[in-house]
């Protein structure tokens, strides 16, 4: 059995990943580790052997990204992209989901091929953060088609998942529009074969506005990865010794 963690899309809500990881750390050791865009980040630090305690308080030490308004300076979203990238190396199977921005198209990066500008390009919502170009072709948000990228798991081999997804609902009716008319358009992505077992963890309600989900805060993220942390802990227990290696 390959067992894989798979971390969705959600901006700031991706504190609450952490807080989950903090939970299911113990007793769930994935083979794979699969994000869309900040479950990619997540993912990297998670699959490098970040502590989790250490990437929870990471969560907590975002002031220095935080900008005015809607947007955030790309130089300090992409520093602190290379900060991670730079701290951390897999030690087991990663992937990371990208949009190819003009097909419209889900594509899956994995080790060795992968470098910081992969991990920005799936973090870059069109109109937030900037669109990255890699190899002649321009790349945004992983997870702008489907926020939880189960199908790439699939691919890399997974047959037991685990996934944390913090974009249940999407906030905010313009938000929810906008990726609707992307997602109408744009070819199905690749579906999840049967027989693969899936444990889906999310939050029970909604973690947030479309402005919490992008301008970080100190309380929220302490919120949310306490929520990530209690909701996990009644998975974590399920899991036991069985899933260790």
């Amino acid at each position: 059995m390959c067992k894989a963690l798979v971390l969705s899309a959600g901006g700031m809500f991706g504190a609450y990943q952490a807080g989950a990881w903090e939970a299911l750390a113990g007793t769930f050791k994935p083979d794979i580790v699969v994000g869309a865009s900040i479950g990619c980040l997540n993912g990297w630090a998670i699959a490098g052997g970040c502590d989790p305690a250490e990437l929870s308080d990471r969560w907590l030490r975002l002031q220095n990204i935080t900008g005015h308004g809607w947007r955030v300076p790309a130089e300090r979203i992409h520093e602190w992209i290379r900060d991670l990238y730079d701290s951390y190396r897999p030690c087991v199977s990663y992937g990371v989901v990208l949009t190819d921005l003009f097909r419209m198209k889900p594509k899956l990066f994995t080790m060795p091929g992968i470098t910081w500008e992969h991990l920005a390009a799936s973090c870059a919502i069109v109109g937030v953060f900037p669109q990255m170009r890699i190899e002649g072709r321009y790349y945004t948000d992983g997870g702008l088609l489907q926020a939880l990228p189960l199908w790439a798991a699939c691919q890399m081999g997974a047959t037991d998942i685990i996934a944390i997804n913090v974009l249940p609902r999407l906030p905010g009716s313009f938000l929810q529009g906008a990726v609707r008319l992307f997602r109408r358009v744009a070819p199905k992505p690749p579906t999840v074969p049967e027989g693969c077992r899936i444990r889906l963890l999310q939050p029970k309600t909604g973690l947030g506005n479309i402005r919490e989900s992008i301008q970080w805060s100190e309380s929220n993220a302490r919120k949310w990865i306490e929520a990530g942390r209690e909701d996990a802990s009644v998975l974590a227990s399920t899991c036991g010794a069985r899933t260790d290696h």
